[in-house]
């Protein structure tokens, strides 16, 4: 298992083509409710458009093995599990000889001797499903805080989005198939998405992210910023390549007048006259809204030929990509990054207040994968 967090520790088990996959949330507050259909409405975000997804279609059922009783929680530990029902390794087993570019392959063949890969194993996407479904809990107990994230389709290739958007806005998005702001940006995203997989190869793209609701001093120093935080998080999706908070690498191009969020008085409560630093100073919330944008690769599953090796005899070789992929993982990665903020936050803000942090004695069991 892999885990991450200090107060709510959520840890990943399972892999692409095992019987199911899932985690372990640790910390969660005792009788708290979960609303079920909340974290299927999540996990449906995350599924594949049947227009510019890949054909592998699962159910994604998300199943309580322990923790949760009549949908409240009841133990210390909550263990959720997802069925891997429409599995396909035997389109795969070629990567184990020939790694395929740009994936996590040949590290892990090199690193970790006999590892099966298939379907991209620990390293595939399809582990970010139980990632979405604990992401939904936290995004619960933290709207009943004050506290909302949202998240968009800001970019798919060159078509950008740089117009700066509202949280109500950018919560629509879920109406789009490519999650961006507008039906004219999701005509020209899917354009883009399908014209590339036409082409046999695929684009990448930006997810932008708002939370509202943080007080001011929310977060941390050093290692514990919420900022340090919140970008661990999202390298931990596969395929993120970039991360920036506010006006991000551009600011460093403005002068420190130009950059620097001015602070006045509005209706008795302290405001800034921009945000271009995305919310954040110093690792706390500086009280604006926490914006931040998230920079993914495109998908390295593609059918055009590309050069690789031949790891049994070492030679260079050809490599042609069959399968099932999604020609952009930018539209599904959204609901992850909005996941990964709210275990983010649910973490520090437990870290906040410790006396809702429970504890027990329940015996933990994980379930074989």
């Amino acid at each position: 298992m892999y885990t991450t967090g200090d107060r709510l520790k959520v840890s990943l088990f399972g892999k692409s083509h095992a019987d199911r996959i899932g985690c372990v949330i640790e910390g969660l507050p005792l009788g708290m409710h979960i609303d079920i259909d909340d974290i299927k409405r999540s996990m449906d975000l995350r599924r594949p458009s049947d227009r510019i997804g890949t054909s592998r279609k699962e159910t994604d059922d998300v199943i309580f093995d322990s923790g949760i009783s009549d949908d409240v929680v009841t133990s210390r530990y909550v263990i959720l599990t997802i069925r891997n029902e429409n599995k396909d390794p035997t389109s795969y087993s070629e990567f184990n000889r020939k790694p395929r570019p740009g994936h996590a392959d040949l590290p892990a063949l090199i690193r970790f001797k006999g590892m099966d890969i298939s379907g991209g194993a620990q390293f595939s996407g399809r582990m970010t499903a139980p990632l979405v479904a604990a992401g939904a809990i936290a995004s619960q107990y933290l709207r009943a805080k004050g506290i909302g994230i949202a998240a968009y389709t800001k970019q798919i290739s060159d078509i950008k989005d740089e117009n700066e958007h509202t949280f109500d806005e950018i919560y629509a998005s879920r109406s789009f198939i490519t999650r961006s702001i507008s039906k004219e940006y999701d005509s020209m995203m899917t354009e883009r998405i399908l014209s590339a997989s036409e082409d046999g190869d695929s684009v990448g793209g930006v997810v932008g992210c708002m939370v509202n609701g943080l007080p001011i001093g929310f977060g941390g120093i050093w290692f514990d910023a919420l900022d340090v935080t919140i970008a661990k998080m999202m390298f931990s999706i596969p395929g993120v390549k970039g991360v920036e908070f506010g006006k991000g690498f551009s600011i460093a191009e403005m002068k420190g007048s130009e950059s620097n969020d001015q602070y006045h008085m509005i209706d008795g409560k302290i405001s800034a006259s921009s945000n271009n630093m995305g919310g954040v100073c110093g690792g706390m919330s500086d009280g604006m809204p926490l914006t931040f944008n998230v920079a993914f690769k495109p998908t390295p599953s593609i059918s055009k030929e590309q050069h690789t090796i031949d790891l049994h005899e070492m030679k260079d070789t050809a490599i042609s990509i069959k399968g099932r992929h999604d020609p952009c993982i930018v539209p599904r990665a959204v609901a992850v990054v909005e996941a990964m903020t709210a275990i983010a936050i649910m973490d520090q803000y437990l870290s906040h207040h410790p006396g809702e942090w429970e504890h027990d004695h329940h015996h933990l069991s994980i379930p074989s994968s």
